[in-house]
């Protein structure tokens, strides 16, 4: 039993379960996109605190967008519990290794939180509710798994059909250079900023961190056998369609149509047929994140090979600002905007009034005419 005190938690007075984001060595890097997502926006779960010894006692938000939003790091489960004053509802491994496994040690974290009766949220490649050991673990301090990536059956998974012809609203992806750049934050600071004008937006999320934080539609499509990942997404969308009847679907990017080693966006221009794209890039990234030997595309290259790709138009370019400074920023909004001949802005730097007049600049109309005008 755990010798922490079990004080009353916000999640047994109705709301939401409270978490905590284990992202050892990784809080604001690339690796830690998960956690670095929950922390920007989580629906789901009220984020307690960040596991980070290389990073505690910083604020969360600090460390990310240099803003305070009053999440702690912590260095271990254990002062993260101390510093709750309970034992939180979930343990969430905020971690995206390449290789999608978790290592000895985290394996052990793991097995610490649920000893103390945390459910657990996964969103590894390797599926935690298959392993012996944490089956037994499961049942033994009855606690739950949720293997964030796992897809359906075989039988209940969906092939390509053809019914995305009959969503008739705007559908803008949010497509990138690389992998790891932004596209998921960007997406979530659009269908927001579209809401606050008034017009009506759904996102549809296409991996782990947008399923953890509580997106209502969308599949981990990386997970998915390929036969069946443009029905997937297909089916993905019209159901945010049918469900919401919005103004514009704005759909969730993967990693980048170029890039050799993952195939997702080819799934996602496919299966959703996107009237827009908006480009995500990061103008100081050289090299593919994971794949030191490969070089990440200047926009116009990718812009051309979406173009090419599907019967689609790059409507704007989004930046991601590592390891720049606000006036770097400035200069190469500037540039884009003169070499690409689109308006260019930064989701998280910039006003998100930019995104929206962005959407409404390609499609003028949207504004004053119900969701099925995308002209």
């Amino acid at each position: 039993m755990s010798s922490f005190p079990h004080l009353e938690p916000p999640h047994s007075r109705g709301h939401a379960p409270t978490a905590v984001v284990y992202c050892e060595a990784n809080f604001g890097a690339i690796d830690g996109k998960t956690a670095n997502g929950l922390v920007r926006h989580s629906e789901k779960y009220e984020i307690l605190s960040v596991i980070d010894s290389e990073k505690h006692g910083l604020d969360a938000g600090h460390v990310l967008d240099g803003k305070s939003n009053s999440i702690p790091i912590c260095a271990s489960l254990s002062a993260a519990i101390e510093l709750a004053g309970y034992v939180p509802d979930v343990f969430i491994f905020g971690i995206a290794p390449a290789s999608g496994m978790l290592s000895i040690h985290e394996r052990g974290v793991v097995i610490e939180a649920m000893s103390l009766g945390m459910d657990i949220v996964s969103g590894l490649h390797e599926f935690l509710g298959d392993d012996a050991v944490f089956v037994a673990a499961m049942a033994q301090h009855g606690v739950t798994i949720r293997d964030v990536r796992r897809p359906r059956d075989k039988k209940d998974l969906r092939l390509f059909d053809g019914s995305i012809s009959s969503v008739d609203c705007l559908r803008i992806a949010v497509l990138g250079t690389d992998c790891a750049i932004g596209k998921r934050t960007t997406a979530t600071v659009l269908v927001q900023a579209l809401m606050e004008r008034g017009i009506k937006a759904v996102m549809v999320t296409t991996g782990q961190t947008g399923l953890i934080q509580g997106a209502r539609y969308g599949v981990a499509l990386d997970a998915m056998p390929s036969q069946f990942c443009a029905g997937e997404m297909e089916a993905a969308v019209v159901a945010a369609f049918e469900a919401e009847r919005p103004d514009v679907i704005v759909i969730e990017g993967q990693s980048a149509l170029g890039h050799p080693a993952y195939l997702s966006s080819g799934f996602i221009l496919r299966g959703a047929q996107p009237q827009a794209v908006i480009l995500q890039h990061a103008p100081t990234r050289l090299m593919r994140c994971d794949f030191d030997g490969l070089r990440i595309p200047t926009p116009d290259v990718e812009i051309h090979l979406i173009e090419t790709f599907a019967d689609t138009k790059v409507i704007g370019l989004t930046i991601n600002h590592e390891g720049m400074t606000d006036a770097d920023v400035s200069a190469a909004i500037l540039l884009y905007e003169l070499e690409l001949g689109i308006p260019a802005t930064d989701a998280l730097t910039r006003s998100p009034d930019l995104l929206v007049e962005m959407v409404l600049r390609a499609f003028p109309r949207l504004q004053m005419t119900p969701a099925s005008i995308v002209a």
